[in-house]
């Protein structure tokens, strides 16, 4: 049996959201290439990869008998959905810009089609409950922090901002659907954490990098892009480094993702949300919220 449950809030379906990135430039994280990509390649994984988070928890849907987890998987459904199709828009931007969107696509649509076909209902909802923590924990690490994005276009940051607000009110569905009717072994749960994090930043690295090719930088300029640009994300005051608790919290027996707090201001979103029906307004706010 898991941890008593601590910090928890409840799923919100939003539909038809606008962050007008039509508007934004190239490289819109402070005019910095690696930066830009890097957040770029995550983006271009998010459609197929929630559709794949969809299919994981719906194969296991029959089993559920509990009233409300049922209504936080339909909300879960809803929620990914929502963010496939955001960032399809992002992704639409790029591939006007000449990135081979449409390649990276087929090979992780084929990808997660493979899985869903030939691996274990188990072992998808391992990898999909894992990768959303992973990608809970990103969110909190993201703007927990106002200088981490302080140079990222208000725009992007806006759309991030959402995707994080969500994946924090069902961070814990994938999970409990994987813990109650999923039975998964303790050995694939851990597993399937450290597979989805080399597998993640793995390819997000080496997308980063194609698209820096087709941005017309050389061999040796994304080099020393990598070089400079890395420790950023991944050194010892990495911003990804900094997440190093919560992420070694999984592979506790008692762990439960509502363990781990909401983001301090959760709320300043929502309310800015409530007030203003504006996203781009909601994330601002909740960027300036941050220490």
């Amino acid at each position: 049996m898991n941890a008593y449950i601590q910090h928890q809030v409840d799923p919100v379906v939003r539909k038809n959201l606008d962050f007008k990135l039509d508007q934004i430039p190239r490289f819109w994280f402070g005019g910095d290439p690696f930066r830009t990509r890097m957040f770029d390649a995550l983006s271009l994984t998010f459609p197929v990869g929630e559709r794949y988070f969809i299919q994981s928890v719906r194969a296991l849907r029959d089993r559920i008998t509990d009233d409300t987890l049922q209504q936080k998987v339909t909300d879960f459904i809803q929620q990914e959905a929502q963010h496939g199709l955001a960032h399809d828009r992002m992704n639409n931007e790029m591939k006007k810009q000449g990135m081979p969107v449409d390649d990276f696509v087929k090979f992780m649509d084929d990808r997660f089609s493979y899985l869903i076909k030939n691996r274990s209902k188990q072992y998808n909802i391992a990898m999909t409950a894992a990768a959303e923590h992973l990608t809970a924990m990103m969110a909190e690490t993201f703007y927990s922090k106002k200088e981490t994005l302080m140079d990222v276009h208000p725009y992007v940051r806006a759309l991030f901002a959402w995707h994080a607000i969500e994946e924090m009110e069902h961070r814990d569905v994938a999970f409990d659907v994987m813990q109650e009717v999923g039975e998964v072994s303790e050995r694939l749960r851990k597993f399937a954490l450290t597979f989805i994090t080399i597998q993640m930043f793995g390819f997000t690295f080496y997308r980063a990098n194609v698209m820096l090719k087709y941005d017309g930088f050389n061999r040796l300029e994304r080099a020393k892009f990598a070089i400079q640009g890395l420790p950023w994300f991944f050194g010892k005051e990495g911003k990804l480094s900094a997440m190093r608790q919560q992420y070694q919290d999984w592979f506790k027996a008692d762990f439960h993702p509502s363990q781990h707090p909401v983001i301090r201001q959760y709320q300043t979103w929502i309310d800015t949300l409530a007030e203003t029906d504006d996203p781009i307004s909601a994330g601002e706010a909740f960027w300036q919220a941050a220490r």
